[in-house]
C-alpha cells in the first residue's frame, strides 16, 4: 500500500486524556480514535493488527477442537433472570427496553445465550463434549473507563464455552483451553504468568487469569520463583511461620489520647510509631451479623478471603460489607477510627501475622483514644487466627515457603471451570449412560482481543513509538524513498516494493514528499518492524539501508539482494 493513499493521520502530541503508553501511541499512531469515553473507532492500521490477533486466537481455538459461532450482542432479560444474574450483575450491565417494553441488555458475556442454545439441541451424553466460541464486541458500562483499550466500555472479546457430561471431562476441557491460552500468549510474544484467581461475577469453582507483566497493569500478582505458584494478591495463599513471643517484659496496657487522629497513617505520625506496630480493627457486616477483622497496620484485609472464611463459619453469605458508622459505634462504643480488639463483644478474627505482634497499638474503643502495649492472650483473645490479608512481595509462598516476587499485570485472558452454575439454573441437561437426566458441566474461557493489542504495546515500545512483533504488525516492512523527485530512487523503491509484495510480504511504500526525518519519525511511531531506506547516494553505490525497529543501526544491503534478505527476515520472525 502506498502511504500517500492511506488514511493514517498521525499526531505529534499525546492526547490529554491518555494516562498509559498504549493509549498515547494508539492515538498518536492513528490506530484508533475515541468517540465516547471507553468507546473507540479502529482505523486502518489498528484494524489490521486487531484482525491478526483474532486470527492467532482463532487458529489456536480451532486447534483445541473448539468450533466458531456468532451470538447476538442484544440479549433478552428472560435468560438472565433464569440464571439469576439479572439482579446480581450490577450497573455494568447496560439494560434497555425495546418498543414493546420488553427488557434487554447489551451482552457483557454470553453464558446464558450459549446455555440456551446448547440445551435446545443437545440431549444425550453421546453429543458431548462440545466447545463453542465466538469473537465479538461486548459492552460493559464501566464506572470509570480509563487507560484506553485496557479498561474500555466496548471491546472485542473471544469467549468460548465447553459442555461435558461430568466434572472429570470438564476439567480435561479446562486443561485443553489452559494450554491453548499458553500457546496464544507465547505466539504474541508476551512475558506473562498464568495466575490463580477469583471467579468474580462469572461464578464457578476454579479459574486462572493470564496476566501480561507490565508496570502499567491494574492487577497486582505474586509469584514464587521456586515452585512456580502464581496468584493475584486477593487469591494468593500465604505461609505463616510459627513463632513464639516473650511477653515477660511487656508493659501494662495503657490508654493515650489521640485527638482527631483516626487512620493508621495519622496515628502513626502522631505517636511516632511504624504502621507494622498497629492492629487495624475493621468492623464488617456479614448479612447484618457484625464481626471484627484484625490485620496488621501495614497490611490490607482481603475481602475475598474474609468472605470465604465467614462462609465456612456461618454458612452462605449474600452480602459482605464494611459496617455503617452507626453499626461501628454500637459495636465498639466509639466513632469510626477508634475501634480496637480489647473488650469487643462481637466475634473477632485475626490474621496470622498478629499472632506474633508484641506491644501492639490499637484503637481503645473510646473517642480520641488509642491503646498502647496491646498483647494477644493477655489483653484480647481472637475467636480464631486465619489467613485474612492480601499477599504482597516478600511474603512466604503458601505452597513451598519461598519468598514471593511481586508484579503488576494486565489481565488479557481468563479461564473458568463453571461446574453446573448455569446448566442447573437453566435446566440444560442430558441423558447419561444410565438414562438419568443430569446438568452438563461447563467451562468458559475469555480473551480480550483489543486489550491484547494494548498489552502488546505496553511491553513493546520505546521513546519513539511502538515496536510491533512481526506477527501482529499491521505491515511487516516500510520502504522509504528519501528523494521522491529522483527518478532512479523512486524506480528502485518501486522495484523493492513490488518484489516484496510478490513474495507475500505485507509492505508499505512511503511515497510522500516529506523530509527524511519526518518519514523516519512516522515509521518509528507506527512501529513497522523493518524499514528499507532508499537514498540517492546509496542507489549510486548499489545499496539500500535495512533497519529493524528494535535495532540501533542499519545494514547496507546490495539492491539486488534486498528483497530476498528482507523476505528471509520476515519469515524467520513469523516462524518463531
Amino acid at each position: 500500500m502506498r502511504l500517500s493513499q492511506m488514511f493514517i493521520p498521525t499526531r505529534k502530541e499525546d492526547p490529554a486524556e491518555a494516562e498509559v503508553v498504549s493509549h498515547k501511541l494508539l492515538i498518536r499512531g492513528a490506530y484508533m480514535r475515541m468517540i465516547a469515553r471507553g468507546i473507540y473507532t479502529f482505523m486502518p492500521l489498528g484494524w489490521r493488527s486487531v484482525r491478526k490477533i483474532e486470527e492467532i486466537v482463532r487458529q489456536e481455538m480451532d486447534r483445541a477442537g473448539a468450533q466458531e459461532v456468532l451470538m447476538p450482542g442484544v440479549q433478552p432479560s428472560e435468560l438472565w433472570k433464569e440464571s439469576g444474574r439479572w439482579e446480581q450483575y450490577g450497573p455494568e450491565l447496560l439494560r434497555f427496553k425495546d418498543r414493546k417494553g420488553s427488557d434487554f441488555c447489551l451482552g457483557p458475556t454470553h453464558e446464558e445465550v450459549i446455555t440456551d442454545l446448547v440445551r435446545g439441541e443437545v440431549t444425550s451424553y453421546k453429543q458431548l463434549p462440545i466447545n463453542l466460541y465466538q469473537i465479538q464486541s461486548k459492552f460493559r458500562d464501566e464506572v470509570r473507563p480509563r487507560f484506553g483499550l485496557m479498561r474500555g466500555r466496548e471491546f472485542i472479546m473471544k469467549d468460548a464455552y465447553s459442555f461435558d457430561l461430568d466434572a472429570e471431562g470438564a476439567l480435561k476441557s479446562y486443561e485443553i483451553m489452559f494450554e491453548a491460552y499458553h500457546r496464544i500468549c507465547e505466539r504474541l510474544g508476551f512475558e506473562f504468568r498464568a495466575v490463580e484467581a477469583d471467579t468474580g461475577n462469572i461464578g464457578g469453582s476454579r479459574s486462572h487469569e493470564f496476566q501480561v507483566l507490565a508496570e502499567t497493569g491494574e492487577d497486582e500478582i505474586v509469584s514464587c520463583p521456586s515452585c512456580g505458584y502464581t496468584a493475584n494478591v486477593e487469591k494468593a495463599e500465604i505461609r505463616v511461620e510459627a513463632g513464639t513471643v516473650d511477653y515477660s517484659e511487656s508493659k501494662e496496657l495503657v490508654v493515650v489520647q489521640t485527638p482527631g487522629q483516626r487512620t493508621i497513617e495519622e496515628v502513626s505520625k502522631f505517636l511516632k510509631k511504624k504502621p507494622h506496630q498497629f492492629i487495624k480493627t475493621l468492623i464488617y457486616s456479614a448479612d447484618s451479623k457484625l464481626v471484627a477483622i484484625l490485620v496488621r497496620g501495614d497490611h490490607e484485609a482481603n475481602e475475598l478471603k474474609v468472605k470465604a472464611f465467614l462462609k465456612s463459619k456461618f454458612g452462605e453469605i449474600s452480602e459482605l460489607r464494611m459496617a455503617h458508622d452507626f453499626e461501628v459505634e454500637a459495636a465498639t462504643g466509639a466513632p469510626v477510627g477508634y475501634a480496637g480488639p480489647v473488650g469487643l463483644k462481637i466475634p473477632v478474627f485475626a490474621d496470622f501475622a498478629l499472632s506474633t505482634l508484641k506491644d501492639g497499638i490499637s484503637g481503645a474503643n473510646q473517642e480520641d483514644a488509642h491503646h498502647l502495649f496491646v498483647n494477644v492472650g493477655r489483653d484480647y483473645t481472637p475467636t480464631e487466627f486465619v489467613d485474612l490479608r492480601q499477599a504482597r512481595g516478600g511474603d512466604l509462598c503458601g505452597r513451598c515457603g519461598s519468598t514471593f516476587d511481586a508484579h503488576r499485570g494486565i489481565e488479557v485472558g481468563h479461564v473458568f471451570y463453571l461446574g453446573t452454575k448455569y446448566s442447573a439454573a437453566m435446566n440444560a441437561t442430558v441423558l447419561d449412560e444410565e438414562g438419568n437426566q443430569r446438568p452438563m458441566e461447563m467451562g468458559c474461557y475469555g480473551i480480550g482481543i483489543t486489550r491484547m493489542l494494548a498489552a502488546i504495546i505496553e511491553q513493546n515500545h520505546d521513546d519513539n513509538g511502538i515496536i510491533w512483533p512481526m506477527a501482529v504488525a499491521p505491515y511487516h516492512v516500510i520502504v522509504q524513498p528519501l528523494q521522491v523527485q529522483d527518478e532512479e530512487v523512486v524506480k528502485v523503491a518501486d522495484e523493492i516494493y513490488a518484489g516484496l509484495k510478490a513474495h507475500g510480504v505485507e509492505v508499505l511504500l512511503d511515497d510522500r514528499d516529506l523530509r527524511p526525518g519526518n518519514k523516519f519519525k512516522d515509521a518509528d511511531l507506527i512501529g513497522i518492524p523493518i524499514r528499507v531506506t532508499v537514498g540517492g547516494r546509496g542507489v549510486k553505490e548499489g545499496i539500500v539501508e535495512v533497519k529493524g525497529r528494535r535495532e540501533e543501526s542499519a545494514q547496507n544491503i546490495p539492491i539486488a539482494d534486498v528483497v530476498a534478505h528482507v523476505h528471509a527476515q520476515v519469515q524467520d520472525a513469523l516462524s518463531r
